[in-house]
């Protein structure tokens, strides 16, 4: 295994599903609970740790959103920040693409100046640890389509610092087709598209056609219920439209399941079967505070299960590239470095 740790951990790749919020670890939740004078009923890591279980999506935002309550100021969003960058780099991560929720602090009266302003500076300080880093901003789908609306409007100043949008949070009632009119306003104003297609929720196929088809999203962030509907599996893989696969975090959420050891559920077969079908499948951490294991961790357990091989590994680091969103020539640099780690 620590040979196969050291081998993933050396592949040149992209992250591109990883949720900033999610990154907020016990540690850093308390120094902020501290830092602001906010009562979390916890005065311990270990308490903390242990208020991060949950047996499906549902309980996991019941205890996700609540969390966020420590971040109040932009030093408070460029510490979060900058502590998953600084883990994505010991993961030898050279890009990632991070999501943001505005309107989980927005809500609760932070301006949405600070909470940019302070991811902002931490991405501008990625380079120093040798990473490229972005924002994709996200829409609550438990909300109105008028209060993403409102928030789209209000990132447009800051468009130079957000390279697209996403959708995320609980699905069930909450159909893409809700958010067509944002995300075709967001493609007005130049920003790239992807969303949120759950594990197992109610309608996975009704609502990854709907993406694909109405929404035009260039990438599908979870998505592996697309193998119920070989057509649609061929569609994205003729449009090269990517899918941001998480498997930890699928151990955890998956509709109507608990996992035991024995039963992880990772979605494992699903994710090799459209790696091995052409279809550009990438692997990311999701919420990694919270779900126990950040992207090497997550490209381990996948292997483990599924008994991988180096060429699926660098196929996968592959992906992570071909279907980020960096400019042409620096994605065909690291592409470069890839090829020419995986030859060694």
């Amino acid at each position: 295994m620590s040979t196969d740790r050291e081998f993933i951990t050396g592949l040149p790749k992209a992250e591109l599903h990883l949720h900033l919020e999610g990154t907020l670890e016990p540690e850093l939740k308390l120094e902020l609970a501290r830092r602001n004078g906010v009562d979390i009923g916890q005065t311990q890591i270990d308490e903390i740790r242990a208020s991060y279980t949950f047996t499906d999506l549902t309980s996991f935002l019941a205890v996700y959103y609540p969390a966020m309550q420590v971040l109040v100021t932009e030093q408070d969003f460029h510490d979060l920040a900058i502590g998953y960058l600084r883990r994505a780099a010991a993961d030898g991560v050279v890009h990632a693409e991070m999501f943001f929720d505005p309107q989980a602090h927005t809500d609760r009266g932070v301006a949405f100046s600070t909470v940019i302003d302070g991811l902002w500076s931490a991405v501008q300080e990625a380079p120093d640890l040798g990473v490229d880093a972005s924002l994709i901003m996200c829409f609550l789908r438990d909300l109105s389509a008028e209060s993403a609306m409102e928030t789209l409007e209000a990132s447009l100043p800051y468009r130079d610092r957000i390279v697209g949008v996403g959708l995320d949070s609980d699905e069930r009632d909450n159909p893409p087709e809700k958010f067509a009119e944002v995300f075709a306003r967001a493609r007005e104003a130049g920003y790239r598209l992807t969303m949120h297609c759950d594990i197992d929720q109610a309608d996975s196929i009704g609502h990854i056609g709907t993406v694909v088809h109405q929404i035009g999203v260039s990438r599908i962030d979870h998505g592996t219920n697309i193998v119920e509907d070989p057509q649609l599996v061929d569609e994205v893989r003729r449009r090269g439209i990517g899918l941001t696969c998480c498997p930890i975090s699928n151990s955890f959420v998956t509709l109507n399941s608990t996992p035991t050891s024995s039963e992880p559920m990772m979605k494992g077969r699903e994710i090799v079967d459209l790696l091995r079908d052409g279809v550009k499948v990438s692997l990311a951490s999701d919420d990694p505070a919270y779900f126990g294991g950040y992207l090497v961790d997550n490209f381990l357990a996948l292997s483990e299960e599924m008994d991988l091989s180096r060429e699926d590994l660098v196929q996968l680091a592959r992906n992570s590239l071909e279907i980020s969103w960096l400019d042409e020539s620096r994605k065909a640099e690291l592409l470069g470095r890839l090829d020419e780690y995986a030859a060694r």
